[in-house]
């Protein structure tokens, strides 16, 4: 079938749309019409570096209905709605053990831009264009995904918003909840108030922490965080010393701290507030050879722990339910930080986003 695409044409260039001919589902996949899909910073960082082969589709925060299914699937049926969320492979170790996010198939399966028999979905004429990306490559009007992919949503919920479930938001709200399952009573640091930061506030809300500080530059994002359960928040720019200005609110360090920047100099900091057996949580992308944060020595002596987290360590078909009963009842108010556009202005949108006029960008389809 012909669908309209948004596809990355190389590294710098903006988005570019294409008619390209989508495969038919095999045995094992699921055909999806996308009604939204957000627009996560993994997506432009792959973009940008040239980090898949250019011409392909992006997009893995899909949400739509279930058109098509392959003759082994059965998990869904035609006319479910889905969020559509990474892909695993259901039976290696890490997946045995509820670890999806682990996959030992991970980079295969979501990062290589093709099919594992290195066929691609998606084709501009006769030249074949990346697909796949995490198992679905959503910045079209419909995807190929898996059964491992899709979680349904209820009918009760709004199906064009519940994309960014699948990544930005359980990454920061499982951060909180399943990789650092911090404590009621707990005090938690929070670098970055983008989606997966104020997300992270929203998990500490909810996970009963007593301090819960936020790191973010932009004035209506820490407006935001305060709403959603931030005791505290702190303006970097007018902060000389970051440790120093954290202490000055918990004096012995926090019990947990969680970067979403991916800036070695705040990590660095981050470390400096950082209690006796205090755990560090990294999910912010740094450019590539940048050393853990933390002297040795001190990292020894404290008993601290410097954690890396994928997609909040998250089991899709387990948490992501979870997620849509916390926001079922007003815990987990996502929607408040999403701004949508037109799918045919994916460009104005992220440039939107890089000018700090909105936190969390959803793509509805048109028509």
């Amino acid at each position: 079938m012909d669908i309209l695409a948004a596809v990355t044409t190389g590294p710098g260039e903006p988005f570019a749309f294409r008619t390209l001919r989508l495969d038919e589902p095999r045995a094992d996949e699921i055909l999806v019409r996308i009604v939204g899909v957000g627009v996560c910073h993994t997506d432009l960082v792959f973009k940008d570096a040239g980090m898949i082969a250019a011409p392909a589709v992006l997009g893995h925060e899909g949400a739509g209905i279930v058109e098509k299914v392959g003759s082994a699937v059965t998990k869904v049926a035609p006319g479910d709605r889905v969020a559509i969320t990474f892909r695993s492979c259901g039976h290696c170790s890490r997946c045995d053990r509820g670890d999806a996010a682990y996959c030992e198939t991970m980079p295969l399966l979501n990062y290589a831009g093709m099919r594992t028999d290195g066929s691609k979905a998606l084709a501009d004429g006769e030249q074949p264009v990346g697909s796949n990306f995490f198992g679905q490559s959503s910045f079209g009007a419909h995807a190929l995904t898996y059964e491992r992919n899709v979680v349904k949503v209820p009918d009760d919920l709004p199906l064009e918003l519940f994309g960014p479930l699948g990544c930005g938001i359980q990454t920061g709200a499982g951060g909180i909840m399943r990789s650092l399952a911090c404590e009621a009573g707990s005090s938690l640091l929070i670098t970055g108030g983008g989606p997966v930061g104020l997300s992270a506030v929203m998990g500490a809300k909810i996970q009963g922490c007593s301090t819960i500080i936020l790191v973010e530059p932009h004035q209506s994002r820490r407006e935001l965080a305060t709403e959603f359960g931030a005791t505290h928040v702190i303006d970097p720019t007018t902060q000389a010393d970051l440790a120093t200005a954290v202490r000055a609110i918990a004096p012995k360090g926090v019990d947990y701290a969680f970067d979403t920047s991916g800036v070695p100099a705040v990590q660095a900091a981050v470390m400096g507030a950082l209690g006796s057996k205090g755990v560090f949580g990294i999910v912010g992308i740094a450019p590539p050879g940048t050393p853990l944060p933390g002297e040795i020595n001190t990292v020894m002596t404290f008993g601290q722990t410097v954690k890396g987290i994928i997609e909040g360590d998250s089991d899709p078909d387990v948490f992501l339910p979870e997620l849509m009963e916390h926001y079922r009842r007003g815990a987990l108010p996502f929607d408040r930080m999403i701004t949508t556009f037109p799918f045919s202005q994916i460009n104005e949108a992220i440039a939107a986003q890089h000018r700090g006029e909105c936190v969390k960008v959803v793509l509805l389809m048109e028509g």
